[in-house]
């Protein structure tokens, strides 16, 4: 009956009913990341806000979530048909018998961030001095240990710090949550994420022991440059809806390619940031890591073989995870590629 008011309106020139006739809603598409805010996961936070999502014909709903492995659970159990997450978290679970598949980067450069408590300074020199601390990571679930939980775990052995001589627990991928571990002294270290990292250290509650993004810092661990943040999906999406998949994949390619023509000032005052901290934080990142993302939206076949043996690295003891190639879960066919 609304339906035919409104055209009768139309008919009539009635004001205000053609608008009301051309304010239908779009269809809404799901996906799960880290975050809000988290500078590793920008890419996806700005697609609704620069319409890249309406120029595709649908309204993108972000489902935010303190880690990769708990995106790439909201996957598997088919509460939304799209995830961000790291692609060793990825690969972890695919080695867990989930048919996730990687469609497309985001980032170019893990920017992992070890810091460390102030109060801690003179007392935690290198790795090794975190034996019997305790150590904040993204949060991690059965199926699906985190990125960042890999790269804690690899960096702790490779000081000879044996896994169970530290406690690990859940720090998110958001500003709350990992702020409140070093404030509260709740946890010892944190592998954190940029901006928090960089803003608590301004802020004065950490020192820094170690960052992806400065190789002075990493000592002898190999392969660095994996590639961190990608868009994955389910086998079935891409076999039953592989236009669903092209909309995700071309809706991030315009975020990647806007962010290139934007400056750091720009892209924050896009996101209308209310919290004047964060907003000077996020855009102080921006400037510190101009290179962060993957501007074409294309793989590179060398970083997926880093990322590769990062993993195997990563899960030396692990049968499945070292009988898993990159390949065998990546698809391409969106995103493309380059050597």
């Amino acid at each position: 009956m609304r339906i035919a008011s409104i055209l009768m309106g139309i008919l009539l020139g009635i004001p205000g009913c053609a608008a009301l006739a051309g304010a239908q809603e779009l269809p809404k598409l799901f996906i799960s990341a880290p975050g809000p805010r988290n500078l590793s996961y920008l890419p996806i936070d700005l697609i609704p806000v620069i319409g890249a999502d309406r120029a595709e014909g649908v309204d993108l709903e972000i489902v935010p979530v303190g880690g990769g492995a708990v995106a790439l659970k909201n996957l598997t159990q088919r509460n939304v048909d799209f995830a961000v997450a790291g692609v060793p978290a990825a690969m972890s679970q695919r080695a867990n018998g989930s048919e996730v598949v990687v469609v497309a980067p985001v980032d170019d450069a893990p920017l992992f961030v070890l810091m460390v408590r102030s109060g801690l300074r003179g007392k935690v020199n290198r790795i090794a001095d975190l034996k019997g601390k305790v150590i904040g990571v993204n949060t991690s679930t059965k199926s699906s240990k985190t990125t960042s939980q890999q790269l804690m775990e690899l960096l702790l052995r490779s000081d000879g710090v044996p896994l169970d001589a530290v406690r690990i627990v859940p720090a998110g991928q958001s500003w709350v949550e990992q702020s409140s571990l070093m404030k509260s002294a709740t946890a010892d270290a944190v592998m954190g994420d940029e901006p928090f990292a960089s803003r608590l250290l301004t802020e004065g509650s950490v020192f820094f022991l170690a960052n992806l993004a400065d190789p002075a810092t990493i000592g002898s661990l190999k392969e660095a440059n994996f590639l961190h943040a990608a868009l994955e999906t389910r086998a079935e999406v891409i076999a039953e809806e592989p236009e669903k998949v092209a909309k995700m994949v071309r809706m991030l390619k315009k975020s990647l390619a806007w962010i290139t023509t934007h400056t750091a000032t720009e892209i924050v005052e896009r996101l209308k940031i209310e919290d004047r901290e964060e907003s000077q934080a996020l855009q102080q990142a921006l400037e510190k890591y101009p290179r962060a993302f993957k501007g074409d939206g294309r793989f590179s076949t060398g970083q997926l073989r880093n990322t590769e043996a990062f993993f195997h690295q990563s899960m030396p003891h692990d049968p499945k995870a070292l009988a898993l190639t990159i390949e065998s879960m990546v698809d391409d066919r969106w995103a493309g590629r380059i050597p």
